[in-house]
């Protein structure tokens, strides 16, 4: 029979199911007869977190957490319900584009650019900032990228299709191909250890990079540049797919560019633009 630390790791990614773990211990040591509870038990719980956190995504992750230890309680039997599972909140999560954390196209070079000390890891390490720079990769993307689905002498690269976003074939930037060349050719063996992997980013252990380090590698290699600004995958992709609308770029060319599987996805970053030109307009004419 599975732990509940077993079920969770079996079912979500290491970071979330190390999140719930942890929810749903504070969640059984405020409640201890927490396997036994009824929905009004769980509702009371939620509600009385509102005073501690307005943030309606905290309240969010708490909840999901709740729900997977009752689903973790039904697959072992103690429970044949879930009490928690017809709860929804109603809080509105803001889906917005952080304007203020957005990046220009020179300031992203700029993280490209940095110095390194050009060891296997930090050659790597540019490697990967270039995949999420130009052609504004997500972290789970680069996790299944296979070295086989890059082609230099065409100078593309194929990214695979998942449930959220549309496969499609990227351009490479030229100074790309004599990077990604090297790597392939005298970086990644090395990172390999004599081991056999299909995909492109090695971690240091030899085996594929996972989405989580290549989250923590952005955010610490980065936290002091542009601060106050957060720099991490989601702003660089933000600001990648937002810089090429405000370019003048085609919304369907860029729909196709990011992989987003409908045209409203990509709108919602043209809107960013407008909103951003309401703003300029309102700091310099005031309307009294």
């Amino acid at each position: 029979m599975k732990t509940l630390e077993e079920y969770l790791k079996s079912r979500y990614t290491a970071k979330t199911a190390q999140s719930y773990k942890r929810e749903i211990e504070i969640y059984q040591g405020n409640n201890p007869a927490a396997d036994k509870a009824r929905y009004q038990d769980i509702v009371n719980y939620i509600g009385s977190l509102r005073t501690r956190y307005r943030n309606p995504q905290t309240l969010s992750r708490i909840l999901s957490s709740i729900k997977a230890y009752y689903d973790f309680l039904s697959s072992t039997g103690k429970r044949k319900d879930n009490p928690g599972k017809a709860i929804r909140l109603r809080d509105k999560q803001s889906k917005d584009i952080q304007l203020q954390d957005l990046f220009t196209t020179e300031e992203l070079e700029q993280l490209l650019n940095r110095k390194e000390r050009y060891n296997a890891l930090e050659y790597r390490n540019k490697v990967l900032m270039s995949l999420l720079i130009y052609q504004a990769l997500k972290p789970e993307e680069i996790t299944q990228f296979r070295a086989d689905e890059i082609n230099l002498s065409r100078a593309t690269v194929y990214i695979r299709g998942s449930g959220k976003n549309n496969s499609r074939e990227l351009t490479l930037k030229p100074t790309q191909i004599i990077l990604f060349h090297h790597y392939q050719t005298e970086i990644r063996p090395k990172l390999l250890k004599g081991t056999q992997s299909d995909i492109f980013i090695i971690g240091h252990r030899g085996g594929p990079m996972k989405g989580e380090n290549i989250t923590k590698h952005v955010k610490r290699s980065f936290r002091m540049h542009y601060n106050p600004r957060k720099v991490n995958c989601q702003t660089i992709r933000q600001s990648v797919i937002t810089n090429l609308l405000s370019a003048g770029n085609d919304l369907r060319i860029v729909q196709v560019f990011a992989g987003h599987k409908y045209p409203s996805t990509t709108e919602k970053y043209k809107q960013t633009n407008v909103e951003a030109l309401k703003s300029a307009i309102q700091s310099y004419h005031p309307i009294r």
